[in-house]
């Protein structure tokens, strides 16, 4: 009986085919290149500032977190108090002083003037870099702030139908240091947009003269 080996030729591949060589280096380059546009095109769409935005999310979620658990499991009021404040006030300062620098380029403070009153303090990038700013990142800023506080008000009024006033000192506190947060960079953010559009009419304006002065050039 002959008995014959089939030998499997060496330049076969699932990837590139079995044609002739030509023809399967130029496909495996079209396939290495559509693999390259693929990973440009991800890699684009990720969030610029990855560690920022966790650090942004981390003490929200875990004050919201520590408070449900341990009113639910543990009833300790002085330990939810203490805990969740401190983890509300972490958060406060890195969203006040880090993440909203960082993610939206906008950063604002409160100071008392010489008459006693309060005034708001607002700084931010130029409109250039404002324009630049990575919009998933602007974007997880901005619904980070909305949905805690509003994570906190539901929590109040369950507060408030289970008749549990000492909790809602708790959510108050929590409660006024994300509004702050949103009131600030809401102030801000309404000078940053001014100065994106100086920076948009004073780049078309620039735009304008040059191009005027290279037709009256050619002239």
């Amino acid at each position: 009986m002959d008995q014959r080996q089939v030998v499997k030729p060496l330049h076969s591949s699932p990837l590139l085919g079995s044609g002739p060589i030509p023809s399967r280096i130029a496909s495996g380059g079209k396939l290495f290149r559509i693999w390259g546009a693929l990973r440009i095109r991800v890699v684009s769409e990720n969030y610029a500032n990855p560690i920022t935005c966790f650090f942004h999310v981390l003490f929200k979620a875990a004050a919201l977190a520590f408070y449900i658990l341990f009113s639910l499991f543990v009833k300790s009021f002085v330990i939810i108090f203490v805990i969740t404040v401190l983890l509300a006030a972490l958060d406060f300062w890195v969203v006040k002083n880090v993440s909203g620098r960082i993610l939206v380029g906008l950063r604002w403070w409160n100071e008392i003037d010489d008459e006693g009153n309060s005034v708001w303090k607002f700084e931010c990038l130029d409109g250039e870099s404002l324009a630049r700013m990575n919009k998933k990142d602007s974007w997880l800023f901005w619904w980070t702030l909305y949905l805690t506080a509003a994570a906190w008000i539901v929590l109040g009024i369950f507060s408030l139908i289970r008749f549990e006033a000492d909790y809602l000192l708790v959510i108050g506190v929590c409660l006024s240091l994300s509004i702050a947060n949103i009131v600030g960079f809401t102030k801000c953010n309404k000078d940053a947009k001014k100065n994106i559009q100086a920076f948009a009419q004073n780049a078309l304006a620039s735009r304008v003269t040059s191009s005027l002065q290279s037709a009256f050039g050619v002239i």
